[in-house]
């Protein structure tokens, strides 16, 4: 006679193995696979090895089949690469809140790099900026635990939290090869996308850009137009350390400096859905002025893109070092029980074809900062909030830029 646990395993089992099975079908009906034959036996694989641990393990109460099911869809998954994920319940809605700006954290933007947790960049005016955290640095622990192995979505709820509480990060610099602590207080994270316009003199204006959002490109011809309206002759578009943002907002921006139905940026994917071509439209152009762009290695995606983007069609020239390089597309696909899969689909090209995703975005004219002239940088835009002109003689990289408008002018 068939126990009531075995029974209800058995019909589990059953359960997953026929949508598994009909789910892999259609997908191979739709790819013209036809060799169903060894998947089918992988599955009976992974379903055996489901029952051994969640009957044989020593301890049961670590092998409830939802939390090995999980682990098992997060394995898969996560092999796929370091922005590829999958969401369990509680981690897709953390997500979502996040999108919203309904959470407290520090304000920085990570990656995984070649395995290790990597802060793509310090969002200007959060607690982490205001902390002394750089692009490049590597995060070790988060409250005192190591988080090698941990999954890049648990560690991110971790270091988020209710404002005006603390969390502690254990941090290696590589390129001054430092280990560190630094306790940082946590904050509503919210920052202006377009900051610090300024006149500086022989009519070249400044204008920063610290994200890609939804008022970036209306924010930005606000600030043009007035920097206009100022005698504005030449620009300086600063997007260094910009982690990027939404597409929709680079694209509107390049729109502003070139003409119309320019391609501004393609995706490439592994479906002929997933390519797309995307160009400028016909707004408020500023289609004579010389730009120089601004970038280092904490500017990625939409800041990269408007970076290739301008300098492929040799409307601006970039100054600084080479910028991170995150050129793929995710997709955020909700699943029947409310988790979700994040799955890279396709990446990013510029306009003469050059892929981003890991190569990044050469400069024109390469600037690279010692680290006393990163610290006095990063000194000076916490000090000022970038409200306030930066100072050449403290900036090499803009220091080079507005020489290079001087020079055009001449």
């Amino acid at each position: 006679m068939i126990k009531k646990s075995g029974l209800c395993y058995i019909l589990l089992c059953l359960a997953l193995v026929i949508n598994l099975a009909v789910g892999y079908s259609v997908y191979a009906e739709e790819d013209k696979l036809a060799d169903n034959k060894e998947v089918l036996e992988k599955i009976s694989v992974m379903m055996q090895v489901l029952h051994l641990i969640q009957h044989d393990y020593v301890n049961p109460e670590d092998v409830d089949y939802s939390s090995l099911i999980y682990n098992a869809l997060d394995g898969m998954v996560s092999s796929l690469g370091p922005h590829s994920s999958f969401l369990q319940p509680q981690e897709y809605e953390s997500m979502k809140q996040m999108t919203e700006g309904k959470f407290g954290g520090i304000g920085i933007v990570v990656t995984m790099k070649e395995g290790v947790l990597t802060i793509i960049t310090p969002i200007e005016g959060t607690p982490g900026s205001e902390a002394g955290l750089m692009a490049g640095d590597q995060i070790i622990a988060v409250d005192g635990k190591e988080i090698e192995g941990t999954k890049l979505s648990k560690i991110v709820n971790n270091m988020k939290g209710e404002p005006g509480t603390e969390v502690t990060l254990k941090i290696y610099r590589p390129e001054t090869d430092e280990t560190m602590e630094k306790t940082i207080t946590r904050d509503i994270v919210e920052v202006p996308s377009v900051k610090g316009a300024h006149m500086y003199d022989s009519g070249i204006g400044y204008v920063r850009i610290t994200q890609f959002d939804e008022h970036t490109a209306s924010d930005l011809e606000e600030q043009l137009q007035s920097l206009d309206e100022q005698g504005m002759k030449s620009l300086v578009i600063d997007v260094r350390n910009n982690p990027g943002g939404l597409l929709k907002a680079a694209v509107d921006t390049c729109s502003k400096f070139l003409g119309k139905d320019k391609m501004v940026v393609y995706t490439k994917g592994r479906r002929s859905s997933q390519d797309q071509k995307y160009f400028t439209d016909n707004g408020v152009k500023f289609l004579d002025i010389p730009i120089v762009i601004l970038v280092n290695e904490g500017s990625a995606s939409a800041a990269e893109i408007l970076a290739g983007c301008l300098q492929d069609y040799e409307r601006a020239v970039l100054v600084g070092v080479k910028t991170f390089g995150k050129g793929s597309v995710q997709n955020i696909i909700r699943l029947p029980d409310d988790s979700a899969l994040r799955l890279t689909t396709a990446m990013y090209y510029t306009p003469s074809e050059r892929v981003i995703k890991d190569n990044g975005i050469k400069p024109d004219i390469q600037i690279k900062l010692t680290k006393e002239q990163k610290e006095k940088f990063r000194d000076e835009v916490v000090k000022l909030g970038r409200d306030k002109p930066l100072k050449p003689d403290a900036d090499p990289q803009l220091k080079k830029a507005l020489e290079v408008l001087r020079n055009k002018a001449e």
